[in-house]
């Protein structure tokens, strides 16, 4: 049963041949690599042409395909390099340096909209309002940080994948992090002082 293999191993059989192996590694990773897509492009019709394009580019390198990083780190070093690629194209900086376009709250519209239907209007509004706050906290990070924090915290990868997509050390990731908490733990903090709230 594919829901039992690894994503390498899964990978492994869609090069033989095997379609539902694509299928469960879409499955287990559209969300997430759009999410990351969403995050770095500052325009949503090249987060939804890069999302397909890694797709595409999947299905023609499985004739060359060796799983020498985790199966995550490479889809998404596909979507990395299609995005420089584009940014090149139009002159322009990396998205990580842009900002983000509003485009790109998907995510935390997704968070703020998973709620049961009892919710009074005024307890929707307020988590639409926490993770508008949350997002805007996000995106003011340094993009070093904000890239490490988001591929932590919403695509769930782990500190060695993250090194390897970012081409930097460990260590260096795990401060991005620090650092990253430090300055979200004091914008809310000041947000309270300001608001009158308890931290």
């Amino acid at each position: 049963m594919t829901a039992d293999l690894s994503d390498e191993m899964l990978m492994q059989r869609y090069c033989e041949g095997d379609s539902h192996a694509f299928r469960e590694l879409y499955l287990r990773h559209a969300d997430g690599l759009y999410r990351f897509i969403a995050w770095k492009s500052p325009r949503k019709d090249w987060a939804d042409e890069i999302f397909q394009e890694c797709w595409a580019a999947l299905h023609n390198a499985r004739a060359k395909y060796t799983p020498q990083a985790a199966f995550r780190t490479y889809l998404y070093q596909i979507a990395k390099n299609r995005l420089i690629d584009l940014m090149r194209q139009h002159q322009l900086v990396l998205a990580s340096e842009l900002g983000h376009a509003d485009e790109g709250e998907e995510a935390f519209s997704r968070l703020a909209d998973q709620m049961s239907e009892s919710d009074s209007p005024e307890t929707i509004l307020s988590r639409k309002q926490q993770a508008s706050g949350l997002r805007a906290a996000i995106d003011a990070l340094p993009s070093e940080q904000k890239e490490a924090l988001v591929m932590q915290q919403f695509n769930d990868m782990s500190l060695d994948e993250i090194a390897r997509l970012a081409h930097v050390p460990v260590e260096t990731v795990k401060s991005r992090l620090r650092y990253a908490m430090r300055k979200l733990r004091q914008h809310f903090a000041e947000r309270a002082d300001e608001q009158g709230e308890p931290v």
